[in-house]
């Protein structure tokens, strides 16, 4: 994950600009500085606020874990477990699923999303506002020990080399290019989950002197940290929406 997903920049940008900081074409822009054409996301969000919408939410659900994931049928879960990612609004119901491709000829193509409409179930307002960011960071905290412990026992080294090393201290401290109203605490979350997917990325591609054995384990353990990162980001992250629309106040 080079960058944090579509759904959560957008989630974070969107919010932001619907509690007054900035219009809505350049929260889109600042979301999605990587992308050329985006389709059937303008108009929706437009739609959502006009209805009386206050803040977009994000799911990152995964195969057989559709934590986060608003109740909806079965062909929209099918569509948001694929992308592994979507958009969606509590008060109402309805979701937006990322669809990426690419376009132009070879040597110059540009990247395209087209967010496809979903229906879904209304999200109770207590689910968001009880999470604490505070909180999830400790869990996140616990869960890199844990995951650190597991690949000391598995053996091998997930991060042996300079350029994999490299990589990833150049992504400590970044700010992934979160709206400057974010909460700190959020804040410091979401870059803590992006750090750390970073590393998972990086130590799956790294070869490690280890057996084939002793690499499928450590695969699946770097994976299982993947996953509780993906769940600390889109709680962290609609945790931070919470607050910007102002249901909460800021800790």
């Amino acid at each position: 994950m080079p960058e944090l997903p579509a759904s959560v920049r957008v989630a974070l940008w969107v919010t932001h600009a619907w509690s007054g900081g900035t219009t809505l074409t350049d929260a889109i822009e600042r979301a999605l500085p990587d992308v050329d054409h985006t389709e059937g996301l303008v108009e929706q969000v437009r739609v959502w606020r006009d209805l009386g919408e206050a803040a977009l939410l994000v799911a990152l659900p995964g195969p057989g874990d559709l934590g986060g994931l608003p109740r909806c049928g079965p062909v929209a879960t099918d569509a948001a477990v694929l992308a592994g990612e979507a958009i969606f609004v509590p008060g109402l119901g309805g979701m937006l699923v990322p669809s990426m491709s690419t376009f132009g000829s070879e040597g110059a193509q540009g990247l395209r999303i087209d967010w496809v409409e979903h229906d879904c179930d209304p999200v109770p307002p207590h689910r968001i506002e009880a999470l604490e960011p505070s909180q999830l960071e400790r869990h996140l905290r616990r869960q890199l020990l844990a995951s650190i412990d597991e690949l000391d026992r598995i053996g091998g080294t997930p991060w042996a080399d300079d350029l994999s090393r490299d990589l990833v201290d150049d992504r400590l401290g970044a700010d992934w290019s979160l709206p400057a109203a974010l909460p700190q605490r959020a804040r410091k979350v979401i870059g803590l989950a992006g750090t750390i997917a970073v590393a998972v990325e990086v130590g799956l591609g790294a070869s490690g002197a280890v057996t084939a054995a002793h690499d499928a384990t450590r695969t699946a353990a770097l994976r299982r940290l993947a996953r509780s990162c993906e769940q600390s980001l889109a709680d962290a992250t609609n945790a931070a929406c919470a607050q910007m629309a102002g249901w909460v106040p800021i800790r």
